[in-house]
């Protein structure tokens, strides 16, 4: 960590999105706001590290397995699903008002 000042980005919001910036699956702007935390965040870093090391084994282990269509058409489907409902939370102000003028 550089000195004792807050980060932009919230650690919580790093690690929850790292498979996200690992596979560079997230818009240029972001990517360089989670780069620029990472870089000062040495507990962040490590989690990178040690979750990037993962995924390359798994890649080497298993990257030869041929993945059923059906399956990767579900997991992108749920992919989907969560990114919408994470939108949807993320944005409350967004949604059209439940109560209605009378």
């Amino acid at each position: 960590m550089s000195g004792d000042q807050p980060h932009p980005t919230d650690c919580s919001e790093v690690l929850g999105r790292l498979y996200e910036y690992i596979d560079r699956e997230m818009p240029d702007g972001e990517c360089a706001k989670f780069q620029e935390h990472i870089d000062e965040c040495s507990p962040c870093l490590e989690k990178y590290g040690l979750e990037q090391s993962v995924k390359k084994l798994v890649k080497r282990c298993c990257g030869q397995d041929e993945v059923p269509a059906d399956l990767r058409a579900k997991v992108l489907d749920r992919i989907d699903a969560v990114r919408g409902e994470e939108r949807a939370a993320a944005s409350p102000a967004e949604r059209p008002s439940e109560q209605r003028p009378g």
